[in-house]
């Protein structure tokens, strides 16, 4: 996990829609960038629904919602289409922006150990710098915690 304080490392990811997004783009505005394993899948979907329920909250506090996964782009769009997110879904098969924010890891689950995505999610102030991040987030709880945060 990146530490706070640190400047969030930039990326350059298609959304949902194949349109490429940039952490420069957010500049101005407090980025709640969260990185979950997979779409469709129970919490990612509880955590997804969860920040599409509080979105107009964080809008008024200046904050983006963006959630970041290896899923592809097709995968991203039939996930917002399904569940109506009304953020943005960032794809990153290549692990670009994954292993920049130190979420690709070593899990384990039922004994067997693999690589993946740990679902960690990151404020970062209106610099560019991060100011929260955690770590293995319960998926229900994440955006209610975050947007305590803001």
């Amino acid at each position: 996990m990146l530490e706070v304080g640190t400047k969030a490392p930039d990326f350059s990811l298609p959304d949902q829609n194949g349109e490429l997004h940039t952490l420069s783009e957010y500049a101005g505005k407090k980025l709640v960038l969260y990185f979950y394993p997979k779409d469709n899948t129970p919490g990612c979907t509880k955590q997804a629904c969860g920040f599409g329920e509080l979105l107009p909250l964080f809008s008024e506090k200046g904050a983006v919602v963006v959630g970041v996964s290896k899923d592809s782009v097709a995968s991203h769009k039939k996930f917002e289409a399904k569940f109506n997110l009304p953020f943005t879904l960032l794809s990153d098969p290549e692990l670009q922006a994954i292993q920049a924010y130190d979420v690709w890891q070593e899990k384990k689950l039922y004994g067997k150990v693999s690589m993946g995505v740990v679902r960690t999610t990151y404020l970062i102030d209106e610099q560019g710098v991060i100011i929260k991040a955690m770590t293995k987030v319960k998926a229900a709880d994440n955006p209610k915690e975050m947007l305590e945060s803001l």
